[in-house]
């Protein structure tokens, strides 16, 4: 019987060590050797970059640089790459356009190359894909973004079909009301002012973008879905703070306070949503008694869902959220960089007036669809402000396996940053980059540049943002219509802070002073 014992106290001691062991091997494969054999393997191609440090990687550098960046405004011009991104901005410099660091044990290789930045984008082979995140980060992010491969073909066909062209023309009149009740409202605080009015304009951009998206989009006014917008502003801060530390798997479900709050306000805007969804698929079959259709995007997801598709529910509810984010934010901090840029440069706001009201007349009528299309001295301004302030300042790629791009060989588990606002500010590519300048626009986007492949303001390839077209017609008619009503200039108290929090924004907002114009 004691032999017996022995014999198992002995077996259960070997299959403790070989745990061990095996813990211990995986261990040194992952905080070791596979780091360094990346490390190897990049710098054999010629590829510099800061040495592999274990666990941290250079977050403590990237976090430090950050800080001190965001710790004081730059003076009132152009060249924001250093404050916005100063950690990229210094290994460019240091190493070259290709370069490699270190977010904790993962190497991300920066790339500052038109052409490659092409090739990355445009995979279809499904090697290069959305780089795995903290699970925490999806509460803000799921939906299209978050998919791969036939599931997400499927997806993107289903949200595409909502920003056809025909589809856009019918949200036209939901853009002009949300614009027309923003104009009324500045009317008011310029009367009540004695004729001026200090605004802060992410603000004010935040209630326009946000009543457009609840209208258009979904057909509800926006009062309905600011509770939707607040949410989202929440979860983007906390989703923040998860971006920039490393990733402990299964921290999530550690109930710590900021957690807890990430999940409920999760809840409470699935909650919102779905009373959403169940509003509109009441009002969807009052409408199909009566002959009616709905061009909304909730309508047309759902739509797709009820005719073979493989989209649920709680798929809706994750589009929506998206959406929701990806189109309101995106929006507002390209007309607020516009109004901050028009600020600076009153020579072009005025060029642009005399567009809007040659073209309107003095009428004060909201635009159509064509007489938008028309706009080519405001489109090109808006184009030289996405080169200049691009909503996503830097996309990014994985390698799920090892994978060629141009002549270098990199290899699986490696993120691929590709920092857009450094392109769009690289004097290889454009004529004095700094310098604000719409007319390199007056040929098209193709003859912008040295390389008709330097501009990357909605992305490219297959995964390009299937609402820059809404993002579009929704910024021409908003500008069009302050423009018409209104002359502007930054305020004393503006400070030139551009930073980037998810998208690029102005750090203490955007205080302007307006006026109404006598036409």
């Amino acid at each position: 019987m004691e032999e017996d014992e022995y014999m198992l106290l002995e077996s259960m001691a070997g299959c403790f060590g070989f745990l061990v062991l095996y813990i211990l091997v995986k261990l040194v494969h992952s905080i070791w050797w596979k780091p360094t054999s990346t490390e190897k393997l990049l710098k054999k191609q010629g590829i510099k970059g800061t040495c592999y440090k274990p666990f941290k990687g250079d977050i403590p550098d990237m976090n430090k640089c950050a800080r001190e960046a965001a710790s004081k405004p730059i003076n009132l011009n152009h060249q924001i790459v250093p404050r916005v991104f100063p950690f990229f901005h210094k290994m460019v410099r240091k190493y070259g356009e290709v370069s490699v660091c270190w977010f904790g044990r993962k190497a991300r290789v920066i790339i500052v190359d038109a052409e490659l930045t092409r090739l990355i984008l445009s995979n279809k082979n499904g090697q290069l894909t959305k780089p795995p995140r903290d699970p925490l980060i999806k509460l803000l992010t799921m939906g299209l973004t978050s998919l791969e491969g036939e599931k997400w073909s499927q997806r993107r066909k289903a949200v595409t079909s909502a920003f056809l062209l025909d589809k856009l023309k019918a949200m036209l009149p939901a853009f002009s009301y949300s614009c027309c009740t923003m104009i009324e409202r500045w009317q008011k605080f310029v009367e009540q002012n004695n004729g001026s009015s200090e605004l802060d304009v992410t603000s004010e951009l935040d209630i326009l973008t946000g009543d457009v998206i609840a209208r258009a989009a979904f057909g509800s006014s926006y009062k309905e879905g600011k509770r939707i917008f607040d949410i989202q502003k929440e979860i983007a801060i906390l989703v923040h703070d998860a971006l920039t530390n490393i990733y402990i798997p299964g921290f999530r479900f550690i109930p710590t306070k900021k957690n807890k709050k990430r999940y409920k306000l999760d809840v409470q805007i699935k909650d919102i949503l779905m009373d959403m969804i169940k509003k509109k698929e009441h009002a969807m079959k009052e409408d199909e008694s009566e002959g009616r259709s709905s061009n909304d995007l909730i309508s047309i997801l759902l739509e797709s869902r009820e005719v073979g598709n493989s989209l649920t529910t709680k798929d809706v509810i994750e589009e929506c959220k998206l959406f929701y984010f990806a189109g309101q934010v995106t929006t507002k901090n390209l007309l607020a960089w516009t109004m901050v840029v028009l600020s600076i440069h009153p020579d072009w706001q005025e060029k642009a007036r005399q567009e809007v009201l040659d073209l309107f007349g003095k009428e004060q009528i909201p635009p159509d669809f064509e007489a938008i299309n028309r706009l080519k001295i405001v489109s090109m301004i808006l184009l030289e402000v996405l080169r200049l302030y691009p909503p996503v300042p830097v996309v990014s790629r994985y390698t799920t396996c090892e994978t060629k791009v141009g002549s270098m060989t990199i290899p699986a588990g490696v993120d691929l940053y590709l920092p857009v606002l450094l392109l769009h500010h690289d004097g290889r590519y454009w004529e004095n980059p700094q310098e604000f300048n719409p007319e390199r626009f007056s040929q098209g986007v193709s003859k912008a540049s040295k390389d008709q492949n330097a501009f990357y303001p909605f992305g490219w390839g297959p995964r390009i943002c299937p609402g820059q077209s809404f993002a579009h017609l929704e910024s021409k008619m908003a500008l069009a219509m302050i423009l018409q009503h209104f002359s502007f200039h930054l305020s004393p108290s503006y400070s030139h802070a551009p930073c980037a929090r998810l998208t690029l924004t102005p750090q203490y907002g955007a205080p302007v002073i307006v006026q109404c114009i006598s036409i």
